[in-house]
């Protein structure tokens, strides 16, 4: 099998799905171009601010990818080719990418509240606290898990550190230029899209090596870089979404369509030639975590490169607010997942190349990331681009991806936070909640008091418990993929009380549910096995954190089942 045909293969399916299923989407939601969306109707030039339709892609995309579509595919390579392009392809096309656009149109017709805002209007107060403290949780471990990735890639790629520090600079400085000085969009961007170029070139002269600079460690320096991206995370969470947040997603937007291109051109020249197995079997031997099961591990595995339950809280929590008309809402929220398909795709060629041998005994030794860079940066060589520099270039893009999603992490989890204790961030900031609150709640939803209480979490969750930073991807995926699922169910209860097509969400969240449900229910079994054997250092957080996951979901599909039930008898005794 030949590494560019699948990815062309799929790229075309992808377009073939953009024309027609999300046409049909649109049309089963009644997307209506001339309704006033939140971001004008409720216009505070912090949250709420309309942007236009290209820097509002550029933002999402940059938002939600994440290093996911890249990570993911690359660890389940494990289990075959056919395997991860087959859950990526059906998966992108009719259960992510529908989610992320059906969980998009809810929030803009909830005056752009959070998902778990409107799991109420289904499942009552007692059900929006429970998915509240769902959200919570899964985004502190999407924070914390991206937040360890970027931090390794400044140890390890210097220049990536200094390119990437400048950038978020220069993001502030578009972002003043555009809405202080009223710079147009195509104006601010001839300018500073070069200089973002500009920065990977400085980057290059004067890595920023914090290891040499300050006589430590590589882990002492991931540590000290560990700190330091989530002070940032703090200050990116508080500021206007205009100032740093929208920009430096816009400008980071480029660096991952050139990358995106670079990849593209490089596996269309290399033609790579596939070389592990198409389908590994239901069960593989990995050398460090041994045997892996194909089922639940392998559609968890790949999370944000088919499905990923974090886009419904960009959905909800940021894009919603940005939205200039609801005609941008297929686009956004159907195009980007797909966009996100295609570098889930690129991913796999990028290791798909390798034998199963070499990929096994890779795995079990370096980072995805570096693994990714390493082998896209090797068919660039026949476009005549050095290796050593279109891996540093794709390491940058790499890192543009996680610094993206961590603060746009930190700001939605500070909104989940703000809810649970005073109903949404809006009330915390305005003071006017709906109800009165008492002075300990409304302490709590300051936004600075909820900001540095998840951030805590997360520096607690990397520098104070070392085992659990191990099984962090495993954590943060099956919760990912629970999420998915849930926010489903909330889509499914909604459109099937609105009288609308709600098997286009109950289908994929049945599948859903008991995909992630096995890969939670293995994760606390093996935890536990090692806290029992070793001590609660070995895995007793983990087995922790495993169980409340599973039961709040479990809790929530009863609350979902019982409301479904009593819409339909109200269906019946209305006919």
């Amino acid at each position: 099998m030949n590494g560019a045909l699948l990815l062309v293969g799929g790229s075309v399916l992808f377009v073939l799905a953009y024309f027609f299923y999300s046409k049909f989407l649109a049309k089963s939601l009644g997307l209506d171009p001339a309704r006033k969306t939140p971001a004008h109707a409720m216009r505070d030039g912090v949250d709420y601010v309309p942007a236009h339709r290209v820097v509002l892609f550029g933002h999402h995309f940059a938002a939600i990818a994440g290093a996911g579509p890249i990570i993911g595919p690359v660890l389940a390579a494990q289990f075959g080719w056919a395997a991860v392009a087959l859950w990526v392809v059906v998966g992108c096309i009719f259960v992510g990418a529908m989610h992320d656009m059906v969980t998009l149109f809810l929030s803009v017709r909830h005056q752009g509240k959070s998902i778990g805002s409107i799991i109420e209007s289904v499942l009552g107060k007692s059900g929006k606290k429970i998915f509240l403290l769902f959200c919570l949780s899964a985004l502190i471990l999407v924070m914390t898990e991206f937040t360890r990735q970027v931090a390794a890639a400044f140890v390890d790629r210097p220049e990536v550190a200094t390119s990437s520090l400048l950038g978020i600079l220069e993001a502030a400085l578009f972002g003043v230029c555009v809405y202080k000085f009223n710079w147009k969009v195509s104006v601010a961007s001839i300018v500073f899209v070069p200089v973002l170029f500009l920065l990977v070139w400085i980057g290059c002269v004067f890595p920023f090596d914090l290891s040499a600079v300050l006589g430590v460690s590589k882990a002492t320096a991931q540590n000290i870089w560990v700190v330091v991206l989530l002070v940032y995370c703090f200050v990116a969470s508080t500021l206007p979404v205009w100032l740093l947040l929208q920009p430096r997603d816009y400008l980071n937007a480029y660096l991952l369509y050139a990358m995106l291109g670079l990849g593209l051109l490089g596996i269309l020249f290399a033609s790579p030639v596939i070389g592990i197995d198409a389908f590994s079997g239901f069960a593989v031997t990995h050398p460090v975590k041994g045997v892996q099961l194909m089922f639940p591990l392998l559609f968890v595995t790949v999370a944000c490169g088919a499905c990923s339950g974090f886009h419904a809280l960009v959905s909800s929590g940021t894009t919603s607010k940005q939205l200039d008309s609801e005609n941008d809402i297929r686009p956004v929220g159907y195009g980007c997942m797909l966009l996100e398909g295609v570098v889930a795709l690129m991913a796999l060629v990028a290791v798909a190349s390798l034998s199963q041998k070499d990929l096994m005994t890779q795995l079990s030794t370096t980072e995805p990331v570096k693994i990714f860079a390493s082998n896209l940066a090797g068919f660039c060589q026949t476009l005549g681009i050095g290796k050593e520099g279109a891996t540093s270039f794709i390491m940058l893009s790499v890192a543009a991806f996680l610094m993206t999603s961590i603060d746009a992490c930190a700001r939605l989890a500070r909104f989940t936070w703000q809810e649970l204790w005073v109903g949404s961030s809006a009330a915390a900031t305005s003071g006017e909640s709906g109800e009165k609150r008492s002075p300990v709640a409304l302490f709590m939803g300051n936004k600075y008091v909820a900001t540095f209480a998840v951030v805590s979490v997360s520096i607690y969750l990397l520098a104070g418990n070392p085992q659990m930073s191990k099984d962090l991807w495993t954590m943060f995926a099956s919760a990912n993929q629970m999420l998915a699922a849930l926010t489903l169910l909330t889509a499914s209860l909604w459109l099937f009380k609105m009288s609308r097509n709600f098997w286009i969400a109950l289908l994929p969240m049945l599948f859903m549910t008991v995909t992630s449900g096995a890969a939670v229910l293995g994760l606390f079994k093996g935890n536990l096995d090692k806290w029992l054997k070793n001590g609660f250092a070995s895995g007793g957080v983990t087995t922790i954190a495993a169980a409340i996951l599973f039961i709040l979901a479990l809790v929530l599909l009863v609350l979902g089942a019982v409301n479904l039930r009593r819409l339909v008898k109200e269906r019946a005794a209305r006919k």
